[in-house]
């Protein structure tokens, strides 16, 4: 149950997940309907996360703001004993622009604090009904992008981590997915299967489940240019991997082997 005691004064970084309220933690939810302060990306964040927040809490969009215009609403905020909430989309350790906010904050002596949310590609999978790490066929997931207006270091250029052949799950590349899916199929079979996931948790979802060859066409055609993120993965398709952990044979701390 969320009470109403106030919170401490202090800046609470908030994943609000991919965009279904109902995907927010129960202490993102909490922060959420306490905060005496809420600033959160506009673009990223839908309107509908603020559903539960208090009647007058001060709201804040920042879409359109630098760090430079938005670090000072909230350290005069907290100065003046006020309860902040930073809200990021997906889980604020992934692509959250976070690391410069949180230095600003050390260095202002202003406490914070970070609770993570649920990213994409984990929504991704359960609205597939897939596991990313299937054994005997993938059993490593890689979070990436492609270079763009940030540029990635040379040694995770996307080329070589596609060689992996692991459950590729790449964000921000979707006014790059030509290059993209060129790079990808120089490793991966051109029929692996691509979930193109478009504004995940949002009223207008949609998901494309095609193979590599399509990955670029499919995004064109529906002009996908931002909120898309790709799942690239053997595990999208027909699998028979089968765990160790509830197997009949297998043995461990908790429970014998038929066999033992």
């Amino acid at each position: 149950m969320i009470d109403n005691t106030s919170l401490t004064a202090g800046v609470y970084i908030v994943g609000a997940g991919p965009g279904d309220p109902d995907m927010l933690t129960v202490k993102a939810q909490k922060l959420l309907a306490k905060a005496d302060v809420i600033v959160f990306a506009d673009s990223l964040v839908p309107q509908q996360i603020l559903q539960g927040v208090r009647p007058n809490a001060e709201i804040i969009a920042s879409a359109n703001k630098t760090l430079e215009e938005i670090l000072p609403v909230i350290l005069e905020r907290v100065r003046s004993g006020l309860s902040v909430v930073r809200l990021h989309s997906g889980d604020p350790s992934l692509y959250g622009a976070i690391h410069e906010q949180m230095q600003a904050f050390v260095e202002a002596d202003i406490p914070f604090e970070v609770i993570p949310g649920i990213s994409a590609f984990q929504a991704a999978a359960a609205k597939l009904k897939v596991e990313l790490t299937v054994p005997g066929e993938v059993q490593t997931i890689i979070l990436t992008r492609i270079s763009g207006r940030t540029e990635v270091p040379q040694r995770e250029e996307l080329g070589s981590l596609a060689a992996h052949q692991a459950s590729l799950c790449l964000y921000l590349s979707a006014r790059h997915v030509e290059e993209a899916q060129a790079k990808l199929a120089e490793h991966y079979p051109i029929d692996t299967p691509v979930a193109i996931c478009y504004r995940l948790g949002w009223p207008d979802e949609k998901i494309w489940l095609v193979s590599l060859d399509k990955m670029a066409a499919v995004t064109r055609d529906n002009n996908l240019v931002r909120t898309t993120m790709y799942v690239i993965s053997p595990a999208l398709g027909s699998v028979a991997g089968r765990s160790r952990l509830y197997h009949p044979e297998h043995n461990h701390l908790f429970r014998e082997s038929v066999n033992c």
